[in-house]
This record gives C-alpha cells, sequence and structure tokens, in this order.
C-alpha cells in the first residue's frame, strides 16, 4: 500500500513536472510570438477581396485583454469593411465634397449628396447609393454641399458665380427653391450652414484686394421659393487671401471658424455687432488651409489640415487663461506617421468621434488605401489602413455617427459605404477610374508677413 501510495505520489509528480515543462514551452512560444509581432509594426488580415491593417499595438492589447474604451472605438474603425459601391456612372468625375442627411424618421434611410469635379451636384439613396437626383448650374459651377439640419430633403450647394443655392430633393425639377445673391465680383469656393439652419455663410476667392465672408439670413428656406435673398452682410478684414473652408460650431449657431490660403483659422462670434469685436481668436498655421473642424468636449477645440500636409489643433478653452491654446502642431504629418509600406501621401481631412471622445485624421495613398490615424497631444498614430476600395486618391468622406458608417469618394469616381463588420455584394473590385479633372487644388506660397490677431 505505501509503496503503491508513493508510486502514485511519483506518477503526480511527474505529470506536475510535465504540465510544468508544457507550460513554460507554451510561455516561449507565446513570447516568441510576441517577439515577432512587435518586430513589424503592423499586422494585416485579408480576405478576398478586401486587406485591413491593423497596427501591432492593438493586436498586443487584445490578446492580453487590455482595451480601453478609446481603443475598442478604434479597433471598429479599423475594421470597417465595404458595404456597397455605388453604381458606375456614365460621366465619371471626381467626388470632392459628401455630405449626408439625418434620417426623418427612425429605420428610414437617409440621403447622401456629392458634389464633384463636373461643377455637379448628384444626390443618393444613403443605404443602395443609388442615384436618385442630379443638379447643374445654370451659369457656373457647383462646389461644396450641405445638407439642412431641420429639413432632410434641403441640399445647399455654392455656385461661383456668387450664389448659394437651395434645392427640394423631393422634385424633379432643376429650379432651386432658394437663391442666396452675393455681390457681383464674388465667386463663392467655400460655405456652410448653421445648425438650426438660421445663417449661410459663404467664403470667396481673393479678387484684386477683397476677400469676403458673406452672410445670409437662411430662416424659411422653402417659404418663398426661388425669391433671392440679399446678404445680411460680410466680413472683409480678417482675411487676405481665398477663404478656402468655412465651418459653423456643431451646438452653437453664433460661432464660426474659416480658413484661408494666408494660412490663418479664425475664430468669430457673429452675435457681435461688428467683425472686429466678433473675431474672437486668430491662429496661424503657417500654411494654407485646406480642411477645418471642431473636436473635444463641448466642441471647445479647433483643428485644421493643410494643403502641404500639415496639421494644427488649438484649445479655444484656455483663451482667457495662461495656458498655451496650441495642442499639437506637426508641418508635415506624412514624416510623423508611420504607415510601413504603403506611405502616407496626403490627408483628406479631420473626424471628431463624439462617443469616444477622440479626434481622428483621414489619409490616404495614391493607389486609394485609406488611413486612419488618432491624434492626441503626445502625437499621432496609426489606428488602421483599409485597403481593396478605391482604387486612386480619395477626395472626400463623410462620416455618420447615428451608425458609425463612412462614406468615401475618390479620384476613381467611387462613392463607397463602409461599416463595421459589413459584407459587400459584389466583390468585384473596380479598375482605376481615375480621369482628368478641370478642378485644380488651391495652393500658394504662404507668406509669413501677415497680418494676424493672436494671444
Amino acid at each position: 500500500m505505501g509503496r503503491r501510495g508513493r508510486g502514485r505520489q511519483g506518477s503526480r509528480g511527474a505529470h506536475a513536472a510535465a504540465a510544468a515543462g508544457a507550460a513554460l514551452r507554451e510561455r516561449e512560444r507565446v513570447g516568441f510570438l510576441f517577439e515577432r509581432i512587435i518586430r513589424f509594426s503592423e499586422v494585416s488580415v485579408q480576405s478576398s477581396s478586401l486587406k485591413i491593417i491593423v497596427p501591432a499595438s492593438r493586436v498586443i492589447r487584445q490578446v492580453s485583454g487590455e482595451m480601453t474604451a478609446v481603443e475598442k472605438v478604434e479597433e471598429q474603425l479599423a475594421g470597417l469593411r465595404i458595404a456597397r459601391r455605388c453604381e458606375p456612372s456614365e460621366e465619371p468625375a471626381y467626388l470632392l465634397d459628401i455630405h449626408s442627411s439625418r434620417a426623418a424618421q427612425p429605420g428610414s434611410s437617409r440621403l447622401v449628396a456629392v458634389s464633384c469635379s463636373d461643377e455637379s451636384l448628384r444626390v443618393y439613396d444613403g443605404e443602395t447609393l443609388r442615384s436618385l437626383r442630379r443638379y447643374r448650374g445654370p451659369a457656373g459651377g457647383l462646389s461644396g454641399v450641405r445638407f439642412a439640419h431641420t429639413c432632410d430633403s434641403l441640399v445647399f450647394s455654392a455656385c461661383s458665380q456668387g450664389k448659394v443655392k437651395c434645392w427640394d430633393v423631393r422634385s424633379d425639377t432643376q429650379k432651386p427653391v432658394q437663391v442666396f445673391s452675393g455681390y457681383p465680383s464674388n465667386v463663392f469656393i467655400s460655405f456652410d450652414v448653421s445648425c438650426g439652419d438660421i445663417v449661410v455663410c459663404a467664403g470667396t476667392e481673393k479678387v484684386e484686394k477683397d476677400t469676403f465672408l458673406v452672410f445670409w439670413d437662411a430662416r424659411g428656406v422653402t417659404d418663398c421659393a426661388s425669391a433671392a435673398k440679399e446678404p445680411l452682410g460680410v466680413y472683409s478684414e480678417s482675411h487676405n487671401d481665398d477663404i478656402t473652408k468655412i465651418c459653423f460650431h456643431p451646438v452653437e449657431p453664433n460661432l464660426l471658424v474659416s480658413g484661408s490660403t494666408d494660412g490663418l483659422v479664425n475664430v468669430f462670434d457673429i452675435n457681435k455687432d461688428n467683425e472686429d469685436d466678433a473675431l474672437i481668436s486668430t491662429c496661424n498655421s503657417d500654411s494654407s488651409v485646406s480642411s477645418l473642424g471642431w473636436s473635444g468636449e463641448d466642441y471647445k477645440q479647433v483643428y485644421c489640415v493643410t494643403h502641404d500636409e500639415g496639421f494644427c489643433w488649438w484649445d479655444m478653452a484656455q483663451l482667457d487663461t495662461e495656458e498655451p491654446i496650441t495642442l499639437l502642431h506637426v508641418l508635415d504629418v506624412r514624416e510623423s506617421v508611420c504607415a510601413e509600406n504603403h506611405g502616407l501621401h496626403y490627408l483628406v481631412g479631420g473626424l471628431y468621434h463624439e462617443k469616444a471622445g477622440k479626434l481622428f485624421l483621414i489619409g490616404g495613398t495614391f493607389t486609394g488605401d485609406i488611413h486612419l490615424i488618432s491624434c492626441s497631444t503626445d502625437g499621432l498614430s496609426l489606428v488602421g489602413t483599409l485597403c481593396g476600395g478605391h482604387s486612386a486618391t480619395v477626395r472626400s468622406f463623410c462620416w455618420s455617427p447615428s451608425d458609425e458608417s463612412l462614406l468615401t469618394g475618390g479620384e476613381d469616381a467611387q462613392l463607397l459605404l463602409w461599416k463595421p463588420g459589413a459584407v459587400e455584394r459584389s466583390l468585384t473590385k473596380k479598375a482605376s477610374l481615375k480621369i482628368s479633372s478641370s478642378v485644380q487644388k488651391r495652393v500658394r506660397v504662404h507668406s509669413t508677413s501677415l497680418k494676424s490677431k493672436k494671444k
């Protein structure tokens, strides 16, 4: 009995030693796996038609089970898949700007409007990407696109002939329901509509020595069909070159930020009586501004992207303090973000994810890959890369927080809808449709001798 007992103890000891050895080998194997992962800055997950590039650090965090709420959002963004492509157009064009309406009722389909390089405005069903409408300006091309905030059937676009036009997509007619007329010399290249659809503002090209922000009262837009509205007034002293981008605050209709090829990013409170009092802050990006927007808690931060792929980020909440307002200034994001073999060739714009309280940048390659870049005060980092969708430069995007989907448009004339975990019905990738365009990127040599009102 005693010997049998010692035999059982010896057997248990042998089993324990064998288990310990197996555990040690497993740890060594996992450690070797981590070591191999760490050697590379990104890991690719590839299906038959779509390749997703994910940074290795995220793979390690997933394996270790340590993920924050922000990292979960980053994982979701990196896991976007193509849900739908629009049907090829008989007249392909660059897709320069995209905006989507808010669904009128829960469960109803939203609308998507696209501004194109052939100076047309196209409207699609937001779920199927089926073409619904196409508008052309009778004189002068259309530039930019915005849906009304309070009526999902109204869509606005600026016209190079000094007008901002509004159409009701429920109507078959090409005739706008409202025209906001500027002054004879105005050539509008940017515009926006305030939350609540109270004010429309448009920015002009520089003509001789003049550059304007022009304002109109947008209330009652459907009450006086086709009647031209005259401007409420203009700002003319705050920029000295083309005003390339305008963006109203998401929740405060009196706040407006504008950017220009003069390098200045100006924040205004348009409730003030005059332009000088309205100018809250002037920030210098040191380059020509291509895109800008609001971010942060209560949207108290302003960011901009420049035509030479720079990035600036400011905190307006610090204006009345002794703290610096600059959160981050990157002269060339292409040199700051490591995208390995895919490279980063350009930036498209910014995306503030309200749920995560996080600002992201959208960039890409000339072959159509889309890079998702996370912003922090410590710097920029690559979240993931969406491949296999576009075949040429991506020029525009629109993020929908309601269903966390992404619309993208490019020089391949494709409009794509990306959703988390989606499966594309047609897996055939289109050949490159990159085409010549009359639209030229407005980039000018930046002058450092600028009249600036800086903190």
